[in-house]
């Protein structure tokens, strides 16, 4: 068997709100230049929030041509565009609601108060408009490509104990004792179809609708996405309650968590990892200790804690992940925080001027990148004809045997 054929490639993509359009142009430039489709080219695709929504539309069946996918990524590039103003409206109060709401919270509770300041949220009825028509009825188990779709569930009322083999009433430490939690837990909603694969499950029977929705439920901006979720394996179903993706999700936990036990033994791993910008800042020692126990979670500080609590996971497991896959991860990504006419920073940046700008900044990432970009077009498109001839040994297979 070919080096090619033992290849798998994974496409991780950051969250980022509007800042999605970033790795939405690199997509179309990779597209342009292969000319070949994300969905022909990429093995397995990962990743939280905003790259949910570019992962599922890429690779969702055209229902004229069942085998090729609905939209491109330049389609995609045109969704957020259009889409932009509508489910970011600009809104000057916003952040005043969300200040008085968590007042009235604390202190007031008011309930009638309470709803009139939607909790300082954007109406998540927007969004739910602009994905239903995007996604329409399409299942998880449809996808052209392997999909991971991330999300938290908030609500713990689905766990299940585990019992150790042959453990019975009488033992005097019950397993189930440990492990039995109420708290929330991350969700995985994964459709693996790389050949060989292992540790499969049955495909989550869920909507990319509801999946989109629950990992792109960003806390600051929109309320929990909620829906009865039905499990396979046992026909069991249940309530989940779930938020974004990104609380917990970056390349590292994805290929750690999610997509090394399913790899064969003798696979090829390259991961490629867009960026939606770095936002990550270092805080000095003064800083710090001057923002006190409020502080360290103000917004006019930047949210310090909640960065650290974004960031510290996949910093702890860089180097076990680097190790494991060794050259073989291509990182396109640069930083919002220094530069001339950078982006805004902010996931709901809804300006004609900020758009732009988030072009220009997809654009010098793979301009700076240059060598690499080609590298990996030029692996991405060797892929795409190795899954291609897969194909249609398949299909020779189906008609005539062996």
């Amino acid at each position: 068997m070919s080096k090619s054929n033992k290849r798998i490639v994974v496409l991780f993509t950051y969250g980022g709100g509007l800042r999605g359009l970033i790795p939405a142009h690199i997509m179309a430039r990779i597209e342009s230049v292969t000319g070949m489709a994300m969905a022909d080219m990429v093995d397995i695709f990962c990743g939280p929030s905003t790259a949910s929504i570019l992962n599922s539309a890429l690779n969702m069946p055209h229902p004229r041509q069942p085998d090729r996918p609905r939209f491109s990524a330049r389609q995609m590039v045109r969704f957020y565009e259009r889409e932009a103003a509508y489910l970011f409206p600009p809104d000057s109060t916003r952040a005043f609601r969300g200040l008085i709401h968590d007042f009235n919270n604390r202190l007031m509770k008011i309930g009638q108060l309470d709803r009139l300041l939607k909790h300082g949220h954007y109406d998540p009825a927007r969004l739910g408009r602009a994905l239903r028509a995007l996604f329409g009825k399409h299942k998880l188990e449809h996808t052209l490509s392997s999909l991971i779709i991330p999300a938290y569930n908030i609500e713990g009322n689905a766990l299940h104990a585990i019992h150790e083999l042959e453990e019975t009433p009488d033992d005097p430490v019950h397993t189930k004792n440990n492990i039995i939690d109420n708290g929330g837990y991350a969700m995985w909603f994964k459709n693996i179809r790389i050949p060989n694969a292992r540790n499969l499950h049955p495909v989550p029977d869920i909507e990319l609708f509801n999946a989109v929705m629950g990992s792109t439920a960003a806390p600051t901006l929109f309320p929990c996405h909620r829906f009865i979720h039905k499990q396979r394996e046992d026909n069991h179903s249940y309530p989940v309650s779930l938020i974004d993706g990104s609380i917990f999700d970056n390349p590292c936990i994805s290929y750690m968590g999610a997509i090394r036990q399913h790899l064969p033994a003798d696979a090829e791993v390259v991961m490629i990892c867009l960026g939606t910008g770095y936002t990550n800042k270092s805080v000095s020692h003064r800083d710090w200790n001057k923002y006190g126990a409020l502080g360290v979670v103000d917004p006019s500080n930047d949210f310090p804690l909640i960065n650290i609590f974004f960031h510290a996971p996949e910093s702890a497991l860089l180097g076990a992940f680097k190790d494991e896959l060794s050259d073989n991860v291509y990182v396109f990504n640069k930083s919002l925080n220094s530069g001339d006419n950078l982006p805004s920073s902010a996931p709901d940046n809804s300006s004609a001027d900020n758009i732009k700008k988030l072009r220009h900044f997809a654009y010098d990432i793979m301009d700076e990148n240059e060598r690499n970009f080609n590298k990996i077009c030029h692996i991405l498109a060797e892929n795409g004809e190795s899954r291609l001839n897969r194909r249609k040994r398949g299909r020779l297979f189906h008609l005539f045997g062996e």
